[in-house]
């Protein structure tokens, strides 16, 4: 059979790693699996317990809004006022999305055609570039390499040199998986670019509360006339730990909102009502929960760096995300990422995902999940030192 928009999609790498895994797992295996980023620590208590309070009410069990109900576009609001100090009116600028990667696709729908041209951060978190090309555009891959200021260049060098202009800008900062991470002012700046060529700029913000070491990621909407031009998504999934749950926000640019909800009027019919209910006492009653997901988070960051560096494995220690960005150390750089996971997997016992699936510029590198806890972080620290000999 002939299929439409899947054809062209190259195999997904990262199957290649969960089917070593598998492998390893059946043959009685201990693999740490540090590969895929699903968080294991549980959601707020409250959200859990309203969530089955609500399910057991049949009025629940009905079709609910593609928008969001009314109340959980305003815990959204009240969220990014108390957090980001940004004001938004939860009936024009705030719409429900089934998790981030359901609402960038759909986004892309309504803002991209066949003529169009997005940019895209490479190495980046694949949706970031595929949604673009389910949309039927163009996707100009831009190297985040460098400084912010390289960065900066790259973009705007690539927007002017492409004809026609690309309509859309895809950025998310902190970003997955280089875990880069940008001050307000650089978002000023990007402001400022796409005010000037009416660029509409798309931040994915997943780890708006996932930082370390005092660092504050910005919301691009904390930008002076961001609203003119930019939308963000905003999820539960990091944040909350509710990665399960499907629950996010675009937030923004009305018009831009407006014509997703459009869309999606034609799509779904939202999520399920107790998940949306349960959201909004996640939001409402548990605001804290974020910062103890974040202090679990830090603690395996320098766990596994720590570990690292003493097996003579240089890192960079992200400022945020839940991941650790690794470069593939020199004596076993001619493998190429993808190899190198395998040889991981095989001879570690401990599964990455390989730098390749995220862009041409990542395949130099690996990518760890900070989804295990600290034991088993240094168990698989230990069956690293075993394994690259090398080093």
């Amino acid at each position: 059979m002939e299929f439409r928009r899947i054809n062209a999609l190259p195999p997904y790498v990262f199957t290649i790693i969960d089917s070593l895994k598998v492998q390893a797992r059946r043959a009685g295996e201990d693999v740490i699996d540090l590969g895929f980023g699903n968080p294991d620590i549980p959601s707020p208590d409250v959200a859990v317990d309203k969530l089955a309070e609500a399910a057991r009410n049949p009025r629940n069990h009905r079709y609910s809004a593609s928008r969001g109900i009314p109340k959980l576009r305003a815990a959204a609001s009240a969220l990014y006022q108390r957090r980001f100090g940004v004001e938004l009116d939860p009936e024009t600028e705030v719409i429900n999305v089934i998790g981030a990667k359901e609402g960038l696709s759909h986004l892309m729908w309504v803002l991209l055609g066949g003529n169009d041209t997005a940019l895209v951060p490479t190495p980046s978190y694949p949706i970031h570039l595929y949604a673009p090309l389910f949309a039927g555009a163009d996707v100009r891959q831009v190297p985040l390499t460098g400084t912010e200021d390289d960065f900066f260049g790259e973009l705007t060098d690539a927007w002017e040199n492409a004809w026609p202009h690309p309509r859309v800008i895809v950025l998310s900062f902190p970003h997955n998986p280089t875990t880069t991470c940008v001050e307000l002012p650089w978002l000023e700046r990007m402001v400022a670019f796409a005010r000037e060529r009416g660029v509409i700029l798309v931040h994915d913000f997943a780890y708006s509360d996932t930082a370390f070491d005092g660092y504050q990621p910005p919301s691009i909407l904390q930008v002076p006339g961001a609203k003119e031009v930019a939308v963000e998504l905003y999820t539960l999934t990091k944040s909350f730990s509710m990665a399960g749950w499907r629950v996010g926000f675009l937030v923004g640019n009305a018009e831009i909102v407006a014509a997703l909800a459009k869309l999606k009027s034609y799509l779904d019919y939202g999520t399920f009502q107790p998940i949306q209910i349960a959201a909004i006492v996640a939001m409402n009653e548990a605001s804290d929960y974020p910062k103890a997901v974040n202090e679990i988070y830090w603690s395996r960051r320098d766990a596994l760096c720590d570990g690292l560096d003493r097996i003579g494995w240089q890192v960079e220690r992200p400022k945020a995300t839940m991941f650790v960005w690794a470069p593939i150390p020199e004596p076993y750089r001619e493998m190429g990422s993808l190899e190198f996971a395998s040889f991981l997997v095989k001879e570690a016992k401990v599964a990455a995902a390989p730098g390749i699936g995220f862009g041409r510029e990542g395949d130099g590198f690996v990518r760890f999940a900070l989804i295990e806890n600290e034991m088993r972080i240094a168990q698989a620290v230990r069956h690293l030192r075993k394994a690259l000999t090398k080093l």
